[in-house]
């Protein structure tokens, strides 16, 4: 019974903990803000785009932490061979509020521009109105960001666990942890100096 619960119930319930976590994220958002948001939606290429890129990763990091959470051998030890993948996965979280600020800033361009049309001065409801399509965009990177940067997470979270139930002692690491910031500027040199 307990390798059952190790190599495979414990793994399922790691990786759904960030599908249930972004239940929990929209059954938060206050239900007239989240209708307005479904209703803008379909109006918003920005948005799809957002939201099938960062579902797509999202797909893709969860099967890589699946895998990453199962051990390999009686030996207790985890498949190791997708860290590297789900490091460079869980990098492109980075991207989803870069791209919702594009299409916010589009939004807001295109909101602006209309209202020069035909010499009419918008009342303060229009410019309300016609700028909510400009925040879609925002909640959607966001939303992707913080969806993309759990299953990376989760898998240290438990592979720290899978390993406490098991009895088994957590590895010493062989090289000291990479500072994703660091790793990321130019001139970037294990150590610290460029």
């Amino acid at each position: 019974m307990r390798p059952l619960w190790i190599n495979t119930l414990l793994p399922l319930v790691f990786c759904s903990l960030p599908l249930a976590t972004a239940g929990l994220i929209l059954a938060a958002v206050p239900p007239a803000a989240r209708d307005e948001y479904l209703r803008r939606l379909p109006e918003s290429p920005i948005d799809w785009i957002i939201l099938g890129l960062g579902g797509l990763l999202f797909l893709a990091q969860t099967w890589l932490a699946w895998r990453a959470l199962r051990w390999k051998d009686a030996a207790g030890n985890f498949d190791e061979t997708v860290d590297d993948w789900l490091t460079h996965t869980a990098r492109g979280a980075e991207w989803f509020p870069l791209l919702g600020l594009i299409g916010t800033v589009a939004a807001i361009l295109q909101t602006f521009t209309s209202f020069g049309e035909g010499g009419i001065k918008p009342t303060a409801e229009e410019i309300i109105r016609r700028y909510g399509p400009a925040i879609t965009a925002t909640g959607s990177g966001l939303f992707m960001a913080f969806l993309n940067i759990l299953p990376s997470w989760i898998v240290v979270a438990g592979r720290k666990l899978i390993r406490s139930m098991a009895g088994r002692p957590t590895p010493a690491p062989t090289e000291p942890p990479i500072d994703l910031i660091s790793a990321a500027s130019p001139g970037f040199r294990r150590g610290g100096q460029a």
